[in-house]
């Protein structure tokens, strides 16, 4: 199993990191996000449809694509050229409500299952996945959008190795044994250091460096450690609610794009407006 997750992650960091670096260029970043966004959101509605709730599969996925490839700037600049992008919002709005609408219709309309059930698990994916995500993008065309993209996706990844690695070497304690029994407090000790210290080096003066102060640094380390963990056990909640165990197994060692991305959805949200609000 650990054999797998590192030649995992060593075939996927060089293609996000080179997706990140090279988005001035061309949108490679938006499209690998909006692409992983919806094969997370087809693995979401494998898990709710397990629990006998139908949601609206094909529907959430494509939605959730236009909510991250829309926070593209660069994109919305060329749109606006020819369609007014002040209607983007309501249009997306709409979209978020349209399933709840037709689980209302009639059943002679409704596909089988099609349920009022389905169709809010439908609207809490398209949230979940499309909107949260979105703010990686929104993030990346920011002043300094490179580093601070690489911040939010390297300091949840330095919690999740540090959080794996101090758990299975001195994990004890269960955090939270009915939804993710895996998880121990001395392994999430181990992740808040591990992210700090990488959250550290971004104020170092190398090409990957970011105007922030070491008191910047900190708290951002500790807001990814606990959005990521929240991300994490959010999406094991999801799990055990199903009763299904992985999300998928496209990716050897790790389950499926949702698995590998619980902790990503909030981190780049918190960043951002942490960024915006804060900084």
């Amino acid at each position: 199993m650990l054999k797998k997750r590192v030649i995992t992650a060593i075939c996927g960091i060089p293609v996000l990191v080179a997706a990140v670096w090279f988005e001035d260029f061309l949108p490679w970043f938006t499209m690998l996000t909006a692409l992983l966004g919806v094969l997370a959101s087809l693995e979401f509605s494998r898990l709710v449809n397990a629990s006998r709730a139908q949601t609206f599969a094909f529907y959430g996925a494509c939605i959730t694509f236009f909510y991250i490839l829309l926070r593209d700037v660069k994109l919305l600049e060329i749109i606006d050229a020819a369609f007014s992008t002040a209607y983007i919002l309501p249009l997306l709005l709409a979209a978020l409500v349209l399933p709840l609408l037709w689980s209302w219709l009639p059943v002679r309309f409704r596909g089988e299952g099609s349920t009022l059930k389905g169709g809010v698990w439908t609207i809490i994916g398209i949230i979940y996945l499309g909107w949260t995500l979105g703010h990686l993008i929104a993030l990346r065309g920011l002043e300094d959008g490179r580093n601070w993209v690489f911040l939010a996706l390297f300091v949840t990844f330095a919690y999740d190795t540090a959080a794996y690695f101090t758990g299975r070497s001195i994990g004890r304690h269960k955090m939270a044994p009915h939804i993710s029994p895996g998880k121990t407090w001395e392994g999430a000790a181990g992740g808040v250091i591990g992210a700090v210290l990488l959250s550290l080096f971004f104020t170092l003066d190398t090409p990957l460096g970011l105007p922030i102060t070491w008191g910047h640094a900190i708290i951002l380390g500790l807001l990814v450690s606990l959005f990521g963990q929240i991300g994490d056990l959010l999406e094991s909640a999801f799990k055990r609610y199903t009763g299904v165990k992985d999300s998928g197994n496209a990716l050897p060692g790790h389950g499926g794009f949702l698995d590998r991305i619980d902790s990503i959805v909030f981190s780049g949200l918190v960043v951002y407006y942490y960024v915006i609000w804060v900084i």
